[in-house]
């Protein structure tokens, strides 16, 4: 058996930088449309009003040049009154058939109001592991390319009808900017049932709203609460503004309630909450790794190897490590943490956890006599290892009792 998995995740490694460019234009635009915007909170009805003026106005984008992409939240609210539940009571296996229940309501209102200006939409349903997986990733991309070549509106949500705790992504606001970081959009527009980003609650006297923010972790502490029918408030909505940055994009949080909810935001016509893209951009492949949903697992490393991976060429051993944390894969990316418990980078692993386990703990005994393979023994690649340099969000260490001493 050859070394590891290297093989395979260079050939992803050098797809996703080929064709980084391919099927985008830097004309689409991406929107997150939250549920209370979508359904009447008190009837759980459809609000047509909101929904004829957004195709309206995805029309006239359209007309611009714009290809627009959909992230749309709702059909679980949408749901809810055919089995009977309210977004209070409604537990999860309530909501996934309240979500099978909505989906083809919403699908088909979007479908009714797209023929009005000769649109045409199509499905798509995806779970964790279509952004975590990168052959996946790869695959919903060119999906979504394709329909965007035939001018035809994807509208994408998460199966909430399948999917469990441990492979969904939580929240429609990351997925959409996941999506913008897919298609490289120029345009990032979160819709939703305030006007922006404001300094405290804003039902607090004296809240003021916060029109441009370059750095969203100056702002986490302020972000708490959500809506009874959506699954994220503000905090996700940072989270996923952070992400689209790093992609280059333009990210908007802005009130659904405007005749033109899309094109006044791009224009600049009206009040919103405005996060410039990041200057320096990074490739898709680093993108993929560094932006991720869900913590896979985690290693403990030095400060001195912390400090070392700084030169950009210097992978991680086997011998470096002083912790794991989690179970995981071979590929899959893991969060690198320094000796004080701050996250210093994310990377593509080449061993499953327990793997990883057996040689960390051995670690003057051959690699290929306790594995049955050959192998060089490097835990991360240094080129599937991505720094993270205050333009991310970190994630929080794992506890000392949740990680385990190599």
């Amino acid at each position: 058996m050859t070394d590891s998995l290297a093989p395979q995740f260079d050939t992803i490694a050098e797809t996703d930088a080929s064709s980084a460019s391919d099927g985008a234009d830097r004309s689409t635009v991406v929107v997150k449309i939250g549920s209370t915007l979508i359904a009447n909170s008190d009837l759980l009805t459809p609000r047509f009003g909101f929904l004829q003026r957004l195709m309206e106005d995805i029309y006239r984008l359209r007309q611009r040049g714009h290809k627009v992409i959909l992230c749309s939240s709702g059909a679980v609210a949408l749901g809810l009154k055919m089995v009977g539940e309210t977004p209070e009571n409604a537990g999860v296996s309530d909501k996934q058939a309240a979500a099978a229940c909505g989906m083809p309501m919403l699908l088909n209102i979007y479908k009714q109001l797209g023929h009005e200006y000769g649109m045409d939409i199509a499905q798509v349903l995806l779970t964790l592991g279509d952004f975590e997986d990168h052959r996946r990733f790869l695959n919903t991309r060119n999906t979504v390319f394709r329909l965007l070549e035939a001018d035809v509106i994807p509208i994408i949500n998460e199966n909430d009808s399948i999917t469990t705790e441990e492979i969904r992504v939580g929240d429609n606001d990351r997925l959409a900017a996941k999506v913008a970081q897919m298609v490289d959009a120029k345009d990032f527009i979160i819709l939703t049932e305030v006007d922006g980003l404001y300094d405290r609650h804003p039902d607090e006297e004296g809240a003021r709203l916060i029109e441009e923010v370059e750095d969203v972790s100056e702002y986490m502490e302020a972000t708490t609460g959500k809506s009874t029918l959506g699954t994220g408030g503000m905090t996700t909505k940072l989270m996923a503004a952070n992400m689209a940055q790093e992609a280059g994009c333009s990210t908007y949080i802005a009130h659904g309630e405007a005749e033109r909810p899309l094109s006044s935001v791009i224009d600049g016509e009206r009040t919103c909450t405005h996060f410039p893209p990041h200057e320096a951009r990074t490739s898709g492949w680093e993108r993929w790794i560094a932006n991720r949903l869900q913590m896979a697992g985690s290693l403990g490393i030095s400060d001195e190897l912390a400090d070392a991976l700084q030169s950009g060429d210097r992978p991680i051993r086997r011998e470096d490590i002083r912790s794991i944390d989690g179970d995981f894969q071979r590929g899959d990316v893991l969060h690198i943490y320094d000796e004080s418990g701050t996250e210093r980078a994310r990377g593509l692993c080449d061993f499953t956890s327990e793997e990883l386990r057996v040689l960390a703990v051995n670690p003057h005994l051959d690699a290929e006599q306790l594995l049955g393979y050959r192998t060089k023994g490097e835990v991360i690649r240094a080129k599937n290892l991505v720094l993270l340099e205050g333009r991310h969000l970190l994630w929080d260490a794992p506890t000392p009792s949740e990680a385990s001493a190599a």
